[in-house]
């Protein structure tokens, strides 16, 4: 039997789907983009395998924001909460892929070549003796971080000199440079003083409008250290937005809107196999890491023939030619081979060469997915039981120099207020929920030790939160907003006693900093 179906309300049916795709399409956006949005099926993706990746993240890794481009346009993005789009957030070694960018343009305006010796461009900084490894050391070496020196001299240098050009070029070189891999951030940031020297300005500067403005990225900011020169190896930090416009121009061999910003010449040669980071490795091993694949100008190789960025603890721009797609991560992760094994094992076969059938279920499921993500706050109940609150406590001597911990709250708002060496710093904590803030004291990161000035980054957006045990002990989170991490003070009150552990995200539990304090009489 033949069922007649009436014209009108074929096209009724044809407009609600559209009209479904198309609310997806900006729901999968959340945010105004310049990305065009659209759904993932209709760019040939599953949206049921975007789904289960985000799945497998949870509980192995904090993530804190993804973006996925296929075609150039945006099919999933997402922002686990407090964390969000118009954040910036510290990226680490990930800066080093944009110090690349801008040796590049350095070089296509003919004012450096990486063949240049080193020496050359810094005569008042050498040291009495040049020794020969020193004098044939390149761009090129810098780039490919193959100088020569025997072990990473980034922390020793950065924590205890102010000058870190000289100090760089008065460390000795054992190997031949250019023969022997040595992951060196000290090495990239000699690359932003030589951009610096031959251009009269800071890196950050030199690449807005090159680099920055033609990509519509603003709002960036970048460390800078005693000199006056950008750390070139971490510090900058961007919107989530700007690290996927930053791989699609890669991707798409240095065009952006019809236009050639960098020369295609320059992104081939910045992304492709320059040196082995571990020769002799048995094979079997070699493909089943990402750190193993090969090393370019401030890039690394992947697997399955993909490059990226990547910076410490999950900052990742991923990009992947033979898919056509870009992954932008931002995280504080333990395990970054952990992530980079879930992208290939969940997003990396759900990229076929067409269109899928659409599937609003699996549609509608992610799009819920992507619009809860979020970060616990601090557990707990929201008042003190054992009147121990309300009070200053003057600690011990401690390695944090602070000098008393002062208690208070207001409608349900605690208050601590820290003495710190010669400052005072107070910090707001709100029961069950995330409370925004901000403060001048500096949090914790890989790099506080480094002689830098910090005072661009000031003052820090903070989130925080609290919560008291059943055991009476007082929990407060702390979440630096635009860097990866979170301090989290556990206080443990015993009569006019006070017992306070100290514990920062990227230690996992370990090397916790203990405090000791008394009621102030």
């Amino acid at each position: 039997m033949q069922i007649y179906t009436s014209p009108f309300l074929r096209v009724a049916k044809r407009l609600a789907v559209i009209c479904f795709l198309l609310s997806n399409a900006a729901l999968y956006a959340q945010t105004k983009s310049s990305f065009p949005a659209s759904t993932p099926e209709a760019e040939g993706v599953s949206a049921a395998a975007i789904d289960s990746f985000l799945n497998a993240v949870e509980g192995k890794h904090e993530f804190h924001s993804f973006m996925m481009l296929r075609h150039g346009k945006v099919v999933a993005q997402g922002w686990w909460s407090p964390y969000a789009p118009k954040l910036r957030h510290s990226l680490y070694s990930c800066s080093k892929s944009f110090t690349s960018t801008a040796i590049g343009f350095a070089v296509s305006e003919k004012r450096i070549s990486v063949n240049d010796k080193v020496v050359s461009f810094f005569p008042g900084s050498l040291p009495d003796t040049i020794s020969p490894y020193l004098a044939a050391l390149t761009v090129k070496d810098l780039l490919t971080m193959s100088v020569g020196q025997s072990a990473d001299p980034t922390g020793p240098v950065v924590s205890t000199k102010d000058d870190w050009v000289k100090a760089f070029l008065a460390l000795p070189i054992a190997y031949k440079p250019g023969s022997q891999f040595l992951y060196n951030s000290l090495a990239t940031f000699m690359l932003s003083a030589i951009v610096q020297k031959v251009t009269g300005q800071k890196e950050v500067d030199y690449l807005k409008p090159r680099l920055f403005e033609p990509l519509g990225i603003s709002d960036m900011d970048w460390e800078i250290n005693k000199q006056g020169i950008n750390t070139g190896g971490w510090g900058l930090r961007v919107e989530t937005e700007a690290l996927a416009k930053m791989g699609q121009l890669y991707l798409q061999k240095g065009k952006w809107q019809g236009k050639q910003v960098i020369p295609e010449a320059w992104v081939t040669e910045a992304t492709t196999f320059k040196i082995d980071q571990a020769p002799g490795v048995p094979q079997s091993k070699k493909d089943s890491s990402d750190w193993m694949q090969g090393y370019c100008y401030q890039f690394w190789r992947c697997r399955n023939n993909a490059f990226r960025a990547d910076g410490a603890f999950g900052q990742y721009i991923i990009v992947m030619p033979d898919q056509d797609a870009v992954i932008a991560i931002t995280s504080e992760t333990s395990d970054m081979q952990g992530e980079l094994n879930l992208v290939w094992k969940y997003l990396l076969p759900a990229m076929q060469p067409k269109a899928l059938p659409a599937n609003p279920a699996a549609d509608d499921k992610l799009v819920k997915h992507l619009a809860a993500l979020s970060l616990p706050p601090a557990t707990g109940a929201s008042n003190s039981t054992n009147g121990t609150f309300n009070k200053t406590y003057t600690l011990k001597p401690n390695v944090l120099n602070i000098r008393s911990i002062a208690f208070s709250s207001t409608n349900g708002v605690y208050r601590v207020t820290l003495k710190k060496d010669a400052a005072t710093y107070t910090l707001n904590f709100a029961n069950g929920k995330w409370l925004a803030g901000q403060t001048d004291m500096q949090g914790p990161g890989l790099v506080t030790a480094a002689r830098e000035d910090f005072s661009i980054l000031v003052p820090y957006k903070v989130f925080g939160s609290y919560g008291w045990s059943a055991s009476q002990d007082l929990q407060l989170k702390l979440r630096y907003i635009e860097s990866p991490h979170t301090e989290t003070i556990t206080c443990h009150f015993n009569g006019k006693e006070l017992i306070a552990d100290v514990d920062y995200s990227f230690n996992y539990g370990k090397n916790k900093v203990v405090l000791h304090g008394e009621v102030a009489e």
